[in-house]
């Protein structure tokens, strides 16, 4: 009978292991189930005949906190959770949450910032010479030199600053078990060089040799050109067929040296993953706290791919799980329905059935599995490319298979819909089963903005095909019978992202009667394009400026016009307009966005057509500064409720 892994000594004890072979270490709450990486990673060693146990968010103010399963034979790995730590606990505007998915209740505060870092000099302090190995989605991201949007710098590899031996960067199945069988075979963790998928450290320069050598640490660091130039050769260079090994340098004389990542699994290596006997839900010491809640939505969801073709500029799944579609078969996700179908909480609902894309099952051409995906063009962006191979029809025999299931009375697909990919398919029948079938009122879809300027920046396609998406949702819908409606995910403050072009998407939704709930406010997360543009003020992928909305008081009106209904955003909404010399939306009028009327404690502008010019007096000067940072701070709060539910 399948138990949870060892997490106290007394589990060890009951299970006769003198000593462990992996100690894993993890910011999250133990949940022993495959969307949780730390499951995978170390049922997976365990399946290769390695023992390991858990230590989940240890007191890192307490040396004694990592010492509870006693010294691992091999070494240990270490990760910050399903989510960057900095992400999870700030929002955009650097607040502390104060929610935590993948705590015990929901409680804030039990990892630190820069987890990763933090449990390694954690580790460090007792076990001096014992092999580290990092991974998960914050090691990944940074295992280069990376701007920080929180401290405000370019921060040094990951591995550098934790002092760890190796990265194991991407989804890092095969690079972890090649890892561990190089430890058991008495290999020194300094030699272990060349497996793919893996970032070390070296003061050996034969070891660049035949490397890129990418800007250094030093040159990045002072000059945002260099940096954006650096970031774009680390991004055509994240494919396991075409990418060299990065080499960078720090102090002259370390290198941080970048092996390509691993090919991606076979569909035979994604059913294994899934066929192992995982217990499904957290480990029962947090029953008392209130559980785990980030188990609630994935309980009953199937993961069907990993990877994405999509090439968001503002995502980093690029740097994570790469271009390429790795899925499951029908079988193995068929088998895991089956499984959760027993459960005794489930109620007929199969709450998701997809990846990062839903309808994303197979690699976009047949050249990819051989020589890899195209350095120089993307797949759909800005229009689809002449070798993209449409097809749902796989994904579509897989939900009807997964309907027909006994005790199953509605299977929902609430990953992201590919809308473009869904156009570009000459046959309806997906869009007329997902409807039909699979939504429940509305269906979630990620525009992003309508401006084709800031579209160009984020990577998505012209305005145009979701304009024809939402026609044919709308026509297929009525012949169905059904009235059920777009939800579209709308972003503000992209870089590029001019005031008018926030009063563009205004207008947009004023003349398609909609007013989201949800708005993201553009979050510069390590190691993407967008990112990268927030830094440096240039579009790394043509070396072009590209004009970055910082301010935060323009940060907010650009957010407040999209809700620019709600009565607290009205002085903020009025003072954008008139910023921009748009007073014709301000009126009684069928085309405006306000009716007239005073703005409260708010700048005295005097605009015209080609210039605005601000009229202000000492005293006025003084009540704007405290009276707007009040209503920016209104603002935030309030987003950042929306904008968490929306991550959640």
């Amino acid at each position: 009978m399948q138990k949870f892994l060892p997490v106290c000594k007394a589990d060890l004890k009951e299970r006769g292991i003198d000593q462990l072979d992996f100690v894993y270490v993890c910011g999250d709450a133990y949940v022993d189930h495959p969307s949780f990486g730390a499951a995978i990673i170390c049922r997976i060693l365990e399946l290769h005949g390695y023992s390991v146990g858990i230590i989940s968010q240890p007191d890192w103010k307490d040396d004694s906190s990592i010492d509870i399963l006693g010294e691992p034979r091999l070494g240990f790995l270490v990760s910050a959770g399903n989510m960057d730590s900095m992400v999870n606990h700030y929002s955009v505007s650097k607040r502390r949450r104060d929610y935590d998915n993948y705590s015990p209740g929901g409680k804030i505060g039990l990892r630190p910032d820069y987890a990763t870092v933090v449990y390694c000099n954690l580790i460090r302090h007792t076990y001096k010479k014992k092999p580290i190995i990092i991974g998960g989605i914050e090691a990944s991201l940074r295992r280069l030199a990376h701007y920080d949007y929180w401290s405000n710098k370019v921060r040094r590899s990951i591995l550098l600053e934790s002092g760890a031996d190796l990265i194991s960067y991407g989804m890092g199945e095969r690079s972890v078990i090649e890892i561990a069988d190089c430890l058991a075979s008495g290999m020194d963790v300094k030699d272990i060089t060349y497996i793919p998928g893996t970032v070390f450290k070296t003061r050996d320069k034969s070891f660049t040799e035949d490397g890129l050598i990418l800007p250094s640490y030093e040159e990045i660091k002072s000059d945002k050109t260099s940096y954006a130039k650096s970031f774009y050769v680390q991004y055509v260079n994240t494919d396991a067929f075409t990418a060299q090994k990065l080499v960078a340098t720090y102090d002259g004389s370390m290198f941080v040296v970048q092996n390509p990542p691993q090919k991606p699994l076979s569909r035979q290596e994604m059913d294994d993953i899934y066929a192992i006997e995982y217990m499904r839900t957290y480990h029962p010491m947090y029953e008392a706290a209130g559980g785990i809640p980030a188990i609630k939505e994935v309980k009953f969801s199937l993961i069907s791919n990993r990877g994405c073709f999509g090439g968001c500029n503002f995502c980093a799944l690029t740097f994570h799980q790469g271009r390429i579609i790795q899925s499951r078969s029908h079988e193995s996700i068929i088998n895991e329905a089956k499984l959760i179908t027993e459960d005794p909480e489930f109620k007929g609902y199969i709450h998701d059935v997809g990846g990062p894309t839903a309808n994303f099952r197979n690699p976009s051409c047949k050249k990819q599995m051989t020589k890899g995906v195209c350095t120089n063009r993307q797949c759909l962006f800005p229009t689809k490319c002449p070798n993209l191979e449409v097809d749902h029809k796989d994904y579509v025999s897989l939900l009807s298979k997964l309907r027909k299931l006994p005790k199953v009375k509605k299977v929902f697909v609430r990953s992201g819909v590919r809308f473009d990919y869904v156009m570009y398919d000459k046959d309806d029948t997906f869009l007329r089963e997902l409807c039909k079938y699979h939504i429940s009122g509305q269906l979630k879809v990620a525009p992003e903005h309508i401006s084709n300027n800031v579209l160009s920046y984020l990577g998505k396609p012209d305005i145009s095909v979701y304009n024809s998406f939402c026609e044919k949702y709308a026509k297929i819908n009525k012949q169905l019978n059904l009235k059920q409606y777009l939800v579209p995910y709308l972003m503000s403050s992209h870089p590029g992202s001019t005031l008018d072009d926030a009063i563009a998407l205004a207008e947009y939704l004023r003349d398609h009667h909609l007013s989201p709930e949800q708005v993201q406010d553009f979050y510069p997360t390590p190691s993407t394009i967008s990112t990268t543009m927030y830094y440096t003020e240039i579009d790394p992928r043509d070396m072009k400026p590209v004009y970055v909305c910082k301010n935060p008081h323009e940060k907010a009106m650009q957010r407040a016009l999209i809700q620019y209904k709600r009565p607290e955003n009205y002085d903020l909404v009025k003072e954008a307009l008139i910023k921009a010399g748009r007073e014709d939306l301000i009126g009684f009028g069928e085309n405006c966005l306000i009716p007239p009327r005073k703005i409260k404690n708010a700048k005295v502008i005097n605009s015209n057509k080609s210039n605005t010019k601000q009229v202000r007096n000492k005293q006025s000067k003084n009540s704007i500064k405290t009276n707007s940072s009040k209503n920016t701070g209104k603002t935030k709060t309030k987003n950042e409720r929306t904008n968490n539910k929306r991550k959640r």
